[in-house]
């Protein structure tokens, strides 16, 4: 049988080169140690979890992944078919209400089937937003307003000071390269939406400096009213987000040095990378088989070594 770190350091294909024998092989080698290592492993003393959706089709076919991020321990303990309550609680029905009930933190974004069942099933946690995708849809907006402004001043024949501003206005100020800071400047000098918006993201970065959930609630109730007199639309929607959210967000404040979001967004980086080796695979079951062997940081059989 294919060593658990061959296989995810080599991925499937590999795994066969280096063993000289066939594809499926290695992948009925993998399952068995796959399958072994999820009906032996242990559940107890996890405290804290990140929930997040992974896109592994085309056609907006996703997946809930619910990791463990902990410190000492960070592995992915559930993957479930689509972003649903139903997957959710798929996982909440594995864990049971004894161990959900033990969580002390929970981290996710914003999507309303995942807010729902974590209040539903594991109320007493702390409930912490991914900081990454706050400001994913921060920066969606300003890109919506850089589109639409470069489109608006095209039409009327004006100089296109917005080209190739994109990552410029993305990227914060201390990872621009020097010939981005020098475009960062001039677009400084006019007053259009795209720098009005890019000014309020700016701004926006200071919530996370604070200590206080008190005193960060405060700036962002007017934060949010200086975006709704922006008069810029995408950002009055994240204003509206944001709002309606306000209790979540200070949770991060309540949970900072705990637990951290970054850990949700490494995991996915690597499950991605995973789907990308185990490029054989064309069904559900498959995907979750290289995930479980690459993140769920399984226990192995004994015979697993036997050729090492």
């Amino acid at each position: 049988m294919v060593p658990g770190a061959l296989g995810q350091a080599a991925g499937l294909a590999g795994g066969a080169d280096i063993f000289r024998t066939s594809w499926n092989t290695v992948y009925r080698a993998v399952t068995l140690a796959v399958l072994w290592g999820i009906a032996n492993r242990s559940l107890e003393g996890v405290t804290a979890v990140g929930i997040d959706e992974i896109q592994w089709r085309k056609g907006h076919k996703y997946l809930t992944l619910v990791y463990q991020i902990q410190d000492g321990c960070k592995r992915l303990l559930w993957v479930g078919a689509e972003r649903t309550e139903k997957s959710l609680r798929g996982f909440f029905d594995l864990f049971g209400a004894v161990r959900a009930a033990a969580l002390r933190f929970i981290c996710s974004d914003m999507w309303k089937p995942y807010l729902t069942v974590i209040a539903e099933r594991a109320r007493q946690a702390t409930h912490v937003l991914d900081r990454y995708h706050v400001m994913a849809k921060r920066n969606k907006a300003i890109d919506e307003v850089r589109a639409a402004e470069v489109k608006r001043l095209k039409q009327d024949g004006y100089e296109p000071v917005l080209k190739h501003a994109r990552r410029v206005l993305l990227k914060r100020p201390e990872n621009l390269t020097e010939q981005q800071a020098v475009k960062l400047k001039e677009l400084l000098k006019y007053n259009l939406k795209a720098v009005r918006a890019y000014l309020l993201k700016e701004e926006f970065q200071r919530f996370w400096e604070y200590r206080s959930a008190y005193w960060a609630g405060r700036f962002l109730r007017e934060w949010c009213v200086k975006a709704m007199r922006s008069r810029i639309e995408p950002m009055k929607k994240v204003a509206r987000m944001l709002r309606a959210h306000e209790g979540l967000l200070w949770n991060w404040f309540r949970a900072q040095g705990t637990v951290s979001s970054g850990s949700v967004e490494g995991l996915n980086y690597n499950a991605k990378l995973a789907m990308r080796k185990a490029y054989g695979f064309r069904t559900l079951r498959g995907v979750k088989i290289a995930l479980y062997h690459r993140l769920g940081a399984l226990p192995e059989p004994n015979f697993t070594h036997e050729f090492c």
